[in-house]
């Protein structure tokens, strides 16, 4: 479904240059709930936006369905985007339009007709359980409700690929649960392939089939999330589960060691 080859990325600035990621190789299986987790600027959220070339690699390829789109431009950009729905942290809605106006925003850009773009709104409002919201403006809605209507207008175009860039970092842990269940079950619903950033293990743990580890830029480990997290093989991936139990890698090592003895 999707390829990452040989892929990087480097910013040029005044005072010299920063590369993003490096030589970052992925395959991501249609269908899958797939997670790019690692610590503050460690890249990820660099790596979700080369899919959808909202950041265009420096080297490498972005492959999807078989077909090379990293040179895509113009029409072919806006097709491309079209099938790949985006949500992010801070929602991104629009303040002065109601929630069902966002929501056929999408179709507005395809000049779809309105009484379409309308009741196509308004089954999405239905699925993300705002059926009653649609004249409702985000300042009216909670921070979960409104992650709930960037959901919906994510899924306006019936994108087979959804990007969520840290989609549940603004909320509180009962409303991050629901958001990610809500999740899942548009993925096994709607069979949306999902590409998943988060610095966080419980939400890869609650919702990834298969997981990624990147940290300075490049991919240090990749697998089934249970085997992942469950036996890690790389330092980066230690000193990530050492680090959201509240402990040093010493300490995590040390648990471990005991835990096998035990056993």
């Amino acid at each position: 479904m999707i390829n990452l080859t040989n892929l990087s990325k480097t910013y040029f600035g005044r005072f010299g240059s920063h590369e993003a990621l490096r030589d970052v190789n992925l395959h991501v299986e249609r269908g899958d709930v797939f997670g790019i987790i690692g610590q503050s600027g460690a890249g990820k959220s660099t790596l979700v936006r080369c899919i959808n070339l909202l950041e265009r690699p420096t080297e490498g390829s972005v492959i999807i369905d078989g077909k090379d789109v990293t040179a895509y431009r113009g029409k072919e950009l806006s097709q491309l985007r079209e099938s790949i729905g985006m949500i992010f942290q801070n929602f991104s809605l629009f303040q002065q339009r109601t929630v069902l106006r966002n929501v056929t925003f999408p179709l507005e850009l395809r000049r779809e007709d309105k009484t379409a773009a309308e009741k196509r709104a308004l089954e999405l409002l239905e699925l993300v359980g705002l059926a009653d919201k649609a004249a409702s403006y985000p300042s009216q809605l909670s921070g979960g409700q409104q992650q709930r209507v960037a959901i919906a207008r994510a899924l306006a175009n019936n994108p087979e690929i959804m990007l969520c860039d840290e989609a549940t970092s603004a909320l509180d842990t009962m409303t991050t649960h629901a958001i990610l269940d809500l999740l899942r079950d548009i993925n096994k619903e709607l069979g949306v392939t999902m590409v998943v950033i988060t610095h966080s293990l419980s939400v890869a743990k609650q919702i990834c089939n298969k997981v990624a580890v990147i940290e300075g830029g490049a991919i240090a480990e990749v697998g089934a999330t249970d085997e992942v997290f469950g036996n890690p093989q790389s330092d980066a991936t230690r000193r990530l589960i050492a680090a959201d139990s509240g402990l040093s890698v010493e300490e995590f090592e040390a648990a471990r060691a005991a835990t096998s003895k035990e056993a």
